[in-house]
């Protein structure tokens, strides 16, 4: 089974001089680990010493269990926030989450974006200020550039580079090809643990099945659950067979929903028929494969509890759904708790217990941590709940701790970083599924491949937010080479309106959303007079799924756009990199091409098949309702 790659994970690590509970700042850094063998592929011995491994581990666990007290115990359940920004030793932000680390002595960290050298930097900093070693988990989703990209150099412009950037899962769903999903998984996690990350919070296994779902979309692999499951547990084999922790997420299933959970609770009404045929099938897919971690969702399930609770609080979904009836029996992560799709009118301190109550393993993000460590000492003080239940926890977390062989290093080495991450062997792959992601939905007209001469006005208008200063870059640049006088032209969407997701309740958890994001009247007659008289107009979008569910429309003025081209018998080719149902409630284009993701590979492999330089065999993982249907794709 894929879970097996733990039992010797800490033979493959080199041995340091730092024990357990050490905050040397000369702890020598750790390579990175090798793939370990699934027990099948090590031969004779493997049980003995899988045996041992396991007995290892065990005394461990408990020699370290019996030296912590309840607030401890509580604490190492505890994960908070971090950017992987660069930051100086006395910065105060840095300041404020070690401080943290150590007067709390929290159990991990979630990192967010940031260089692979910063990361590692910081991650190897507060394991330093930690007494216990810190477990780290980082959401990603299409890659370790899913949280680490270089960013830009401004005013200049310059790409820092970072990462291995793979297409959206969606977009893997859409080559059909599981041994794509699986290199993905491969490259995250070697990529991931060079940089000090441990649990990837991926893959994704809910089935988008809803096109006006504003959280999931394109994160999903699509809406047929066979696809899901066989793509899903493919990338978690990737992920778990080359030193990560892979977590399905956001079990029960995120997919049928128009809510966003960050700000609200979300709801799927379904049977439970439904849930099992559908929602649940790729859970259990992965959790038979050897899935070693889950995180939760912020959802009312009726089928499944009727007393309108976030299934991350409902014991009757986590524990005895998931853990009795499906068998998981690997670590619990609750998505955020400064979600308002979990908080609502309740306090952290509640929301903190329901969710240990529930049988959650880990409680992340939130709002305070010391509220919510404060909060499980007082209730296993009063009785409500068991110092025996942190203990079944605790355990789970320390005996990962120490499969890793953070129990003997804790560090990485940062020097170790550019031979690792974003190599020219990781980067293959990566745009091997941009090129197979790339779906043509429509060509009315035979357009694709353009035959166009050399000397044709061609108008690239891309449509993008003010701060994504990749967008077009690379597809422009491409189009460039075929098209030599190519003019090129961004439209940037204004924000109608903003909200901060939690704010009612006091929350500082920071989501922001543009609800209604529009071009001004101005830029699309603007747009209007330079492309009219073109011989052909391409409009990018790489603005993400609408958050307005009572309209389709992805964003006010594009269809204004379209309309005008059409109306100057301008051919109109329509290109989606970032939201998959862009289509729907816009005017229908000549020709529809998507891309799956924003990133400079996908945008250079998607100029690269309109030009007839690559071949173009995407077939759509959903269905877009009066446009196409699931597995369509036309072929060039």
């Amino acid at each position: 089974m894929a879970r097996a790659w733990l039992l010797p994970l800490s033979t493959v690590l080199a041995v340091g001089c730092a024990a357990a509970g050490s905050r040397s700042s000369t702890d020598p850094a750790a390579p990175v680990p090798a793939p370990v063998a699934a027990p099948a592929e090590r031969g004779g011995g493997a049980p003995a010493a899988a045996g041992r491994a396991t007995s290892t581990r065990a005394a461990w666990v408990d020699s370290v269990l019996a030296t912590l007290s309840v607030r401890q115990k509580a604490a190492q359940m505890v994960w908070v926030w971090t950017l992987g920004d660069y930051t100086a030793a006395d910065a105060p932000g840095y300041a404020a989450i070690a401080r943290q680390i150590t007067e709390l002595e929290l159990g991990g960290v979630i990192v967010s974006v940031g260089g692979p050298l910063d990361i590692a930097t910081k991650l190897n900093a507060l394991q330093r200020a930690a007494r216990l070693p810190l477990l780290v988990g980082a959401d990603l989703e299409t890659g370790a550039a899913f949280r680490a990209r270089g960013g830009w150099f401004l005013p200049n412009a310059i790409e820092l580079g970072g990462a291995t950037s793979f297409p959206y899962q969606m977009g893997i769903g859409a080559t059909r090809d599981p041994k794509l999903a699986y290199e993905m998984g491969r490259v995250t996690a070697q990529e991931g643990r060079a940089m000090g990350i441990h649990m990837a919070f991926a893959p994704v296994l809910d089935v988008n099945n809803n096109p006006k779902n504003p959280v999931i979309s394109a994160r999903s692999f699509g809406e047929d659950p066979a696809l899901v499951s066989e793509m899903g547990v493919a990338l978690m084999r990737g992920i778990q067979e080359h030193g990560m922790l892979a977590t399905g997420k956001h079990f029960p299933g995120h997919g049928d929903t128009e809510q966003n959970s960050h700000l609200e609770l979300s709801r799927v009404n379904v049977s439970r028929a439904r849930l099992d045929s559908v929602e649940l099938r790729p859970f259990q897919a992965a959790i038979d494969a050897g899935l070693r971690g889950m995180m939760t969702f912020h959802g009312d399930l009726p089928a499944l509890d009727t007393t309108k609770t976030a299934a991350t609080l409902s014991r009757r979904v986590m524990t005895d759904l998931l853990k009795h009836e499906m068998k998981f029996s690997g670590l619990l992560v609750t998505d955020a708790l400064d979600m308002n799709g979990v908080l609502g009118n309740m306090t952290m301190a509640e929301a903190t217990l329901r969710a240990v109550e529930a049988g959650n393993d880990v409680l992340l993000m939130p709002t305070d941590a010391k509220v919510s460590i404060d909060a499980v000492v007082e209730a296993v003080a009063t009785g409500r709940i068991t110092e025996a239940r942190l203990d079944e926890s605790v355990r789970q977390l320390l005996a990962a701790k120490h499969e890793f062989g953070l129990h003997r290093q804790r560090l990485v080495d940062v020097e170790a970083v550019r031979t690792t991450v974003g190599t020219t062997a990781n980067q293959a792959p990566a745009r091997d599924a941009a090129a197979k992601a790339i779906t043509l939905v429509r060509d009315s007209l035979s357009l694709v491949p353009f035959t166009l001469p050399r000397t044709a006005r061609v108008v690239s208008i891309t449509v993008s937010s003010r701060v994504d200063l990749s967008a077009g870059r690379g597809f422009d640049a491409e189009l460039r080479s075929a098209y030599p006088n190519l003019l090129s032209l961004t439209l940037t969407p204004e924000v109608v309106a903003e909200a901060t997701a939690g704010a009612a309740a006091g929350n500082t958890g920071g989501y922001r959303i543009t609800p209604d994001p529009a071009l001004l009247p101005a830029s699309v007659e603007n747009a209007l007079a330079i492309a009219r008289g073109a011989d052909l107009v391409l409009v990018s979008s790489y603005i993400g799924a609408s958050t307005n569910t009572a309209s389709m429309v992805p964003t006010k003025g594009l269809p204004e756009l379209l309309d005008g081209l059409r109306a100057a018998s301008t051919k109109v080719v329509l290109v989606s990199f970032n939201n998959p149902y862009l289509q729907l409630g816009l005017p229908l284009t000549e020709a529809h091409l998507l891309a799956w993701s924003p990133w400079t590979a996908s945008q250079r492999a998607a100029a690269r098949a309109l030009l007839g330089r690559a071949p173009i065999t995407g077939k759509l993982p959903i269905t877009l309702p009066g446009v196409a249907a699931f597995g369509a794709g036309l072929t060039r």
